[in-house]
């Protein structure tokens, strides 16, 4: 029943922040454009569940939000040219959005193979409404990441943003580039035998434990500052993007979790210990209140 509950409550955040952000935007076969295209995720999630959970295997569930971030950009894209020609700042937004996606399906959808299983679902694989209740879960991850740039696309402003553009912008490449190099060096460190089963303090990973995350954080709110002098009344909502991916990382599913399970396996290592004294667990050079 939990399970089947979280899935609804998922569509209906989705909806909820879809339809505020449909504010002063066009529409398309008689629906606010952004309610169809967040609609659209949640449909490409659950087609590709079904084959999931009858072959009982996770090993597409991160390409799956890839190929909806390809297609909810695509159709935005598609319905913001239907009247005028795309802006240059809805060109840029839709180009930014593909680069990060293609890149960190391709990459996880590799590391899943390489590993051979995903452990966050060798029980709910098994169980028809919690394997849902991710894919779900995803759905609304994959659109609220992503409602403040597919705003902003459909928007198809050709408003001088210049200043904005370029704040937003060395902020995304910072946290773009985070991501990568953090991804790349723990990939690398992986490869080599002697590192099986260690953790790594090398590179980025020197100056936060957890510095993917950071990069990933970097990246949407470099996005929020480019969209911020554009939105207007409730499309403003969409504006939580950012503070959805912080919430999601830094509370729910990701650093939480990971430092978990980083306690069972080292915690008992001096090394570790000295490692995680020293390093901040998020934000590089700033240790503040990190009580884990």
């Amino acid at each position: 029943m939990r399970d089947i509950f979280i899935s609804i409550i998922s569509v209906i955040i989705a909806g909820a922040f879809a339809w505020a952000g449909s504010y002063g935007g066009p529409s398309f076969a008689g629906f606010p454009a952004l309610m169809l295209i967040a609609g659209t995720g949640f449909f490409i999630h659950w087609i590709i569940f079904l084959p999931s959970f009858f072959s009982k295997t996770e090993k597409f569930y991160d390409i799956t939000g890839t190929l909806a971030y390809f297609v909810m950009v695509g159709l935005a894209v598609y319905i913001a040219s239907e009247s005028s020609s795309l802006s240059l700042l809805s060109k840029i937004i839709a180009v930014m959005v593909l680069v990060w996606a293609l890149r960190l399906g391709l990459f996880l959808l590799i590391r899943v193979f390489n590993v051979g299983e995903d452990k966050r679902f060798s029980e709910a694989k098994n169980s028809f409404f919690k394997f849902l209740m991710f894919f779900s879960l995803s759905g609304l991850w994959v659109f609220l990441t992503t409602a403040n740039a597919l705003t902003l696309i459909l928007k198809n402003s050709d408003m001088n943003t210049d200043l904005f553009l370029g704040i937003g912008g060395i902020i995304w490449v910072i946290g773009f580039l985070f991501e990568v190099i953090a991804d790349e060096q723990k990939r690398q460190f992986r490869k080599n035998d002697p590192n099986h089963g260690n953790f790594i303090t090398t590179g980025l990973w020197s100056l936060s434990r957890h510095p993917n995350y950071f990069g990933e954080i970097l990246i949407w709110i470099g996005m929020a500052v480019i969209s911020f002098p554009v939105l207007s009344g409730w499309q403003n909502a969409t504006l939580i993007s950012p503070l959805f991916v912080i919430l999601m990382l830094t509370k729910v599913s990701g650093i939480n979790l990971l430092e978990e399970s980083a306690d069972k396996k080292w915690g008992n290592l001096d090394e570790y210990q000295i490692y995680k004294t020293n390093t901040p667990v998020l934000i590089p050079f700033y240790k503040g209140n990190d009580k884990n």
